[in-house]
């Protein structure tokens, strides 16, 4: 039987959103089942981890770091404005209490998680927000994307309207705490934590240490 491979993973992350390719490549080349664990953004969990008015640095660093990081591995990144996933004020820094594109997203990536298409989904909504696409929330353009994944959106839409999935996005933010990290992507394999899309070779090597290596 296949050995797990937990993805922590937010809507809100470029780094997220590069390393899903890597996640598709992965089940490919190892015995291992790969599980799509969502939670929300640390901006939205934790925002004064993140942004402090006082202290631009942090975000401006990512920024321009998962732009470069994009740009060599071939993963363009656009970070999101129209509408950007997190409701917040940048003059100010402030998080919205009201998060629709988020909670959403978040809920969505659970229940594709459940019919077995968790990452193809993170991939192809990732690759929709961090395109550069404006109103990517708009039309059918989200509804493609998911089609894109294999899934309907309507279906996922009336699956998380009554579901207890934001019981389970709780569970998983507690998992990530106790498998010793707090950001996100981080790779757990057998308790150890590889934070990071530039860690994912790092999780390479582990697996194959570990025998899991196909063919």
């Amino acid at each position: 039987m296949s050995e797990t491979v937990d993805v922590f993973w937010s809507f809100r992350s470029p780094y997220s959103r590069l390393v899903t390719a890597d996640l598709l490549q992965l089940r490919e080349d190892f015995d291992v089942d790969v599980q799509l664990r969502v939670v929300l953004p640390l901006a939205v969990r934790n925002p004064q981890a993140l942004f402090d008015p006082a202290n631009r640095k942090p975000p401006r660093y990512i920024a321009m770091d998962s732009a470069r990081r994009g740009e060599m591995l071939g993963r363009p990144i656009v970070l999101p404005a129209d509408p950007d996933p997190i409701v917040q004020d940048f003059r100010t820094m402030a998080v919205a209490k009201d998060q629709p594109y988020i909670n959403r997203l978040t809920r969505l990536g659970v229940e594709a998680n459940r019919r077995g298409r968790g990452v193809e989904l993170a991939d192809r909504v990732a690759a929709l927000i961090f395109g550069g696409t404006k109103g990517w929330d708009q039309g059918d353009l989200l509804k493609d994307a998911v089609a894109d994944a294999g899934l309907d959106l309507a279906e996922l839409d009336a699956a998380i309207a009554d579901g207890d999935h934001l019981a389970e996005i709780e569970r998983n933010q507690d998992a990530l705490n106790a498998a010793g990290h707090w950001g996100v992507p981080t790779m757990v394999f057998r308790g150890e934590p590889f934070f990071g899309q530039d860690r994912i070779d790092t999780l390479r090597w582990r697996l194959g240490r570990a025998g899991l290596a196909r063919g």
